[in-house]
């Protein structure tokens, strides 16, 4: 069912669950098989990885405290994150190329190599969940999808403007 034109019951009806949508994503895209199978602790270096993964490609450090603004989260939760993951040689906290007073993380190696595994399960999951899909019709969703989520870089940054940068 598609309907083009937003101001109409059914477009209306269609914007409305896209809340109830998103809160099902997650939970459900994670019910789907995967080799191997995706666990717990996978989804909080999963996390931490794509943030700092993204600060590094736009240029920007990344300190513990802009992970817990940008996972809304409590310092102290974010810190154990962290710790979990350069524990397990993921990360490493290194003096800043900009301001050497600052510690920043960095992915290692490996935590580059375990940030490509996590994006090869999760497009597992999207094959899996519109596997009767027409072809068509996955390459748009997955187009739009994209677009979605770039658009969401124009979102301020949650603590502030430069909040990943400035702890």
């Amino acid at each position: 069912m598609t309907f083009s034109d937003a101001s109409s019951p059914q477009g209306e009806a269609l914007l409305d669950a896209v809340g109830a949508a998103f809160a099902r994503l997650r939970r459900r895209t994670m019910q789907a098989p995967v080799d191997p199978p995706v666990g717990r602790k996978d989804l909080k270096r999963n996390l931490v990885l794509n943030l700092v993964d993204e600060a590094t490609e736009a240029g920007r450090d990344i300190t513990v405290g802009g992970l817990a603004d940008q996972l809304m989260v409590d310092p102290s939760v974010a810190s154990r994150m962290a710790s979990d993951c350069i524990t397990h040689g993921y990360l490493v906290r290194t003096a800043s190329q900009q301001d050497g007073r600052r510690t920043v993380l960095r992915l290692t190696e490996d935590g580059m190599a375990l940030l490509g595994h996590f994006r090869s399960q999760q497009r597992q999951a999207f094959e899996h969940i519109t596997r009767d899909w027409p072809a068509s019709e996955r390459v748009e969703f997955a187009r739009l999808l994209l677009k979605y989520a770039d658009a969401t870089a124009q979102l301020p940054t949650p603590g502030g403007e430069n909040s990943s940068t400035a702890r």
